[in-house]
């Protein structure tokens, strides 16, 4: 294997700066058959996403997935995409850009003698991992905090950020110190935005007789494996039912985004929806937890098919309540969770600082030989 060239530690003037690398799932570059086909095929390929033999898979994929389906999902995004591209890379540029003034403004960070810097990365698509990475290196980073942007620890979706980055990584010839926050499901702030979200939605726009929790669905058997994401998601939904102080008749958890014949997490958030209408319940408002920005899954999916699902079932009032995007106070539980993390890495500053190779060194930068 040939490893990227990069500066030495002396060369490069680097005196260990912190890099934060914020990773997501990925978005097509635009909504033409062509990108989404492009991306839809790297996101598909990827063995934590699909579990199956490749030799089976790449048939399907290749022979009754790619032909057809790029053509419906280019529709769906058509649905959604703003003035400024795709909604989920919009939101998380903000976020980033509002993560990393936060983080420099903090106190924690002054201690940082190399400074500090955020950087955005997409598990598919661009801007990358590995690109996100050089420019941190670049920037003189010699540790970063992996904070990959889902809440509930899942394989398919945190584990194949690390494998990206792991894969980058294993090209460069100086790797630098490595976290990765793995989960915050239960974390104090992420819970407190999250009803405070539903608190201002329904200031706005009224209560409802449900709250409907829905998380994005994974095939059953990859929680039967060991997954920790169901139970993971219950008890976020349990903590912000809690914090909004709901009666258990009037909230539930239920999985969206069903792919093929095998049975996933149920409750499915379609046929509870239908199955509430008919039962009689007229007002729903649906919010989405494992989501920190809103994507073609949230707006085109659970606020207009779902939406449709309800009222053709007889329901009267749906309200789709947004992600926590670049709220205020998502941003302040995010930039804790990362100074959380970053614990320990200021007094590795200090003492390489006052190491006795660095205490050797004289004007010129080159250690005395005693």
């Amino acid at each position: 294997m040939k490893f990227t060239r990069q500066p030495s530690f002396e060369q490069s003037n680097d005196d260990g700066g912190i890099g934060v690398l914020v990773a997501n799932l990925g978005t097509p570059d635009s909504c033409r058959v062509g990108d989404v086909r492009r991306y839809l095929a790297e996101f598909l390929w990827d063995r934590r996403v699909i579990e199956v033999s490749r030799v089976v898979w790449w048939l399907v994929l290749h022979l009754v997935v790619l032909p057809g389906r790029p053509r419906k999902t280019a529709k769906a995004y058509r649905e959604i995409w703003g003035e400024d591209g795709s909604p989920l890379l919009a939101v998380s540029r903000r976020q980033v850009r509002e993560l990393e003034r936060r983080l420099k403004a903090h106190p924690h960070s002054h201690s940082h003698s190399g400074g500090l810097a955020v950087e955005l990365g997409m598990r598919y698509g661009s801007p990358s991992i590995a690109g996100a990475l050089a420019k941190l290196r670049s920037g003189g980073a010699r540790r970063v905090l992996v904070l990959p942007l889902y809440p509930q620890y899942c394989a398919a979706t945190t584990a194949s950020a690390f494998d990206a980055v792991c894969a980058e990584l294993s090209r460069w010839r100086r790797v630098p110190a490595l976290r990765v926050i793995d989960h915050y499901h239960d974390h104090p702030g992420y819970i407190a935005a999250l009803a405070n979200s539903v608190r201002d939605y329904r200031q706005v726009h009224g209560g409802s007789e449900r709250l409907l929790m829905s998380f994005h669905g994974i095939p059953r058997a990859y929680s039967d494996a060991g997954d920790p994401y169901h139970g993971e998601c219950l008890t976020t939904a349990r903590l912000l039912a809690e914090e909004l102080e709901l009666d258990e008749r009037e909230w539930r958890v239920s999985f969206q985004s069903r792919f093929g014949p095998k049975q996933w997490l149920q409750p499915y958030t379609d046929h509870t929806l239908a199955d509430w209408a008919r039962d009689g319940v007229r007002s729903v408002q649906v919010i989405c937890p494992g989501f920190s920005a809103d994507c073609l899954e949230t707006l085109e999916e659970v606020a207009m098919q779902n939406r449709d699902i309800f009222m053709r079932a007889g329901g009267e009032n749906y309200g789709y309540i947004p992600c926590l995007n670049d709220r205020d106070d998502h941003i302040e539980a995010l930039a804790d969770l990362i100074t959380d993390n970053l614990a320990g890495w200021d007094s590795a500053d200090r003492t390489h600082a006052s190491s006795p190779a660095n205490e050797a060194r004289d004007d010129g930068g080159s250690e005395r030989v005693k």
